[in-house]
């Protein structure tokens, strides 16, 4: 009986070609998620207990319990870059491989975070659509140029939003406990700050750009708002855990903060009447910051790549 592969990220598909005939070229037999959506864990461990070996995984949940009952999987292959739907110390202590596919959708992921930008700077989801009901009431924005910058992670995407601020005249500082490219800053002309505090107090736009831990979660809450200016941005295309969404809905309400912008939320879909996703000066996107023709096909080769290679150093290692 043939290997089985799992592949649950639904843009998958659009690059399957070449994967997966690298894939059958090493035996394996191909799982493909047909439901259209994320699968749910029992939907996981229904097709996965018996006989797969690997998962490509999106962003479907991979907690304790649900690897706990694929006997056979010996690998994961995230889809992308953030792991946090994956438990990793489980993993680990099952033996199981488990690598994602870094630098595949940063470019992606910053253009979107900086279309963002300009989009809560120019108001330009709302005027947009008074325009297309036939009205003309402007509002006037601001300029990106001269504002300030405060990027809360300074990994690869964070990294990649910095070249491009840069490149659009505004003045960045990065707050990230553990970066330590100092020829980087030194080439953009990007200061570092130490404390996340004095980030949060000067900034104009604070963007987030790190994975949701213990440490991070609700990192957003509400007396760091309180710290934030009056006019500021704030832009998320990380994760929704990363805010607390009770407390930027009344800071949005109290005009504590100008404009929230974000590409990940708490529950995506929002659940239908979510009062935060009703207001004017909030913009939601569906998560579609890596989702663009290049970074969907550099993630779906990388991914299958990167599983196989973590399946091979498994049979090494028996």
């Amino acid at each position: 009986m043939a290997e089985k592969i799992l592949i649950t990220p639904k843009s998958f598909k659009n690059y399957k070609e070449n994967a997966h005939k690298l894939l059958q070229e090493h035996g394996y037999e191909i799982i493909e998620n047909n439901f259209g959506r994320t699968l749910t864990e029992e939907e996981i461990i229904e097709i996965a207990q018996d006989n797969v070996v690997g998962i490509i995984i999106g962003v479907d949940p991979l907690p304790a319990n649900v690897l706990n009952q694929c006997k056979s999987l010996r690998a994961i292959s995230k889809y992308g870059v953030g792991m946090d739907n994956i438990d990793l110390k489980r993993a680990a202590e099952l033996g199981i491989l488990v690598k994602n596919a870094v630098g595949t959708n940063s470019i992606s992921v910053a253009e979107h975070a900086i279309g963002l930008m300009f989009a809560s700077a120019r108001h330009l989801p709302t005027v947009a659509a008074g325009t297309k009901a036939y009205g003309w009431e402007r509002s006037i924005g601001f300029e990106l140029t001269n504002k300030k910058l405060g990027l809360i992670g300074g990994g690869q995407i964070g990294k990649e939003v910095a070249k491009r601020a840069v490149g659009l005249g505004m003045k960045v500082t990065i707050y990230d406990p553990f970066f330590n490219d100092h020829e980087f800053l030194e080439k953009y002309g990007i200061q570092i700050e130490q404390d996340l505090t004095d980030v949060l107090k000067e900034s104009d736009i604070i963007s987030l750009h790190l994975p949701v831990t213990e440490q991070t979660k609700g990192l957003i809450n509400e007396e760091t708002l309180k710290l934030m200016k009056p006019t500021a941005i704030l832009i998320n295309t990380s994760r929704g855990e990363l805010v607390d969404e009770r407390a930027l809905y009344d800071a949005l309400v109290n005009n504590e903060i100008a404009v929230a912008a974000q590409d990940v939320y708490s529950s995506e879909p929002p659940k239908h009447g979510d009062p935060l996703v009703a207001l004017p000066n909030f913009i939601l996107t569906p998560h579609i910051g890596a989702f663009t023709q290049e970074a969907v096909e550099r993630m779906a080769m990388v991914s299958t790549e990167n599983l196989i290679e973590l399946l091979a150093q498994r049979e090494v290692v028996k």
